[in-house]
């Protein structure tokens, strides 16, 4: 009741970009605190950051940087120690646990490194859990539209130890999208896979963004990912530092992997070192 409530009743004005599309994300001023016992650890310290709609991000940072906290924040699966959070125009920082798992459902499509798929349930039976839980309806024919928009019509009733790397993360996307979701997390979507099924997936990621206007924000450590998408926000001890448009992103497929020093260099010239040089003190 109190997340319907919420939907109805919260007096928010969505703001825009320069092109009219409305915030998906509007975080304002978050910070993030864990207690171990008397002492304070901050994870985040002041974060404001706005996807639009149809945006495809990248989200990059060394370990500790925050880059993981931010993630569980956006997906609803943890709350800020203070700030706003504002997920399709849901306070969703005021929320309580099963009015956020609420949002999880219908909001968020998950894809993780892991695949995290069950291990003796068809490729079909996986994408139509979510709507299982969110009871919607027409479940078969709309798992099986997901599936087909991946590439995977003729894999609908497989099992997980019959699809390859790629495949099982195809199907991960698959289940991720089948809810319409407002935003699609991705948290290293090519981490497990080799750079054949990792270009397939990130095709596909390019194809629901560009295609269907699924608004996307991948989490990587890979600079070549990241170059993938069309703006990439670099984090450090829980600040963002940068936060740039990428100016030529690389269409999948058609650009080999280049050295691993090579690809950084090219971010963090185009993204890291194009802000204000007060931001590197």
């Amino acid at each position: 009741m109190l997340f319907e409530q919420t939907m109805h009743t919260e007096q928010y004005v969505f703001p825009t970009d320069d092109r009219g599309r409305p915030a998906v994300i509007d975080i304002q001023n978050i910070t993030k605190v864990y207690r171990m016992g008397d002492i304070e650890v901050p994870a985040l310290r002041g974060v404001s950051l706005r996807v639009y709609k149809g945006e495809f991000v990248s989200i990059m940072g060394p370990s500790g940087s925050g880059k993981s906290t931010l993630l569980q924040i956006l997906g609803a699966l943890d709350q800020p120690s203070t700030g706003s959070y504002y997920l399709d125009g849901v306070d969703v920082a005021k929320l309580r646990d099963r009015d956020l798992a609420t949002i999880r459902n219908r909001k968020i499509g998950f894809v993780f490194q892991s695949f995290n798929l069950l291990k003796r349930t068809s490729a079909l039976r996986q994408v139509e859990l979510p709507l299982l839980y969110g009871g919607g309806r027409d479940r078969t024919r709309r798992a099986r539209a997901a599936l087909e928009a991946v590439g995977l019509s003729q894999r609908m009733n497989h099992m997980p130890n019959e699809l390859s790397g790629g495949q099982q993360q195809r199907v991960a996307i698959a289940r991720a999208i089948v809810n319409d979701p407002a935003i699609v997390l991705a948290d290293e979507p090519t981490g497990n896979l080799d750079s054949r099924s990792g270009t397939e997936v990130l095709k596909i990621f390019q194809e629901m963004n560009r295609t269907h206007g699924i608004t996307t924000v991948v989490v990587t450590h890979d600079p070549f990912v990241a170059r993938h998408t069309d703006r990439i926000i670099m984090l450090r001890d829980g600040v963002i530092v940068a936060d740039q448009a990428v100016p030529d992103p690389i269409l999948a497929g058609t650009v080999e992997r280049p050295s691993d020093d090579s690809q950084l260099d090219n971010v963090l010239k185009d993204v890291y070192y194009a802000g204000k040089q007060e931001e590197y003190a």
